[in-house]
């Protein structure tokens, strides 16, 4: 991806009512400022996405094994549709920025849902999965990378 070692885009933009799991996005906005000085993850989905339904519980299990934040994009989405979704399958995100439009998801070079990135301390793409999270994934690229980041001063 050209984003590789890029800024994360900036935006900010609404979070999907009802979804506060462990985030603080103030006044019901998210923006990636509010994780400046941290390692976290941007998981893209939506409720449409076979494939997200498929991958929802490796996303789950990194929320688990991992101490960084795991941002959920709900991409081209109604709220409700995405609300309804998150409490069938559970909500492993610390926050649930919504992307309505699609506007963020071209900022980020998206082919489709979903895809993840992984973003460092200084606020820099780092990693971008495209396609659904398998379970050798997480094990093999993810969970290494985060440990890595989160163990570097910068």
């Amino acid at each position: 991806s050209v984003l590789i070692d890029q800024p994360v885009p900036e935006f900010t933009t609404a979070v999907l009512p009802q979804t506060a799991n462990g985030g603080s996005a103030s006044q019901g906005q998210f923006s990636p400022a509010d994780l400046d000085g941290q390692v976290w993850v941007l998981n893209i989905w939506a409720s449409w996405c076979v494939a997200c339904v498929a991958e929802h519980e490796v996303i789950t299990e990194l929320t688990n094994l991992s101490t960084v934040p795991v941002v959920g994009l709900n991409y081209k989405d109604d709220d409700s549709d995405a609300a309804s979704w998150l409490q069938r399958f559970g909500n492993p995100y610390h926050y649930v920025p919504t992307d309505a439009e699609g506007r963020i998801g071209i900022d980020f070079g998206l082919y489709g849902v979903p895809e993840t990135f992984v973003v460092d301390k200084a606020g820099n793409i780092r990693y971008k999965h495209v396609g659904p999270v398998d379970r050798q994934a997480l094990d093999e690229k993810l969970l290494p990378l985060i440990k890595e980041l989160q163990a570097s001063s910068t």
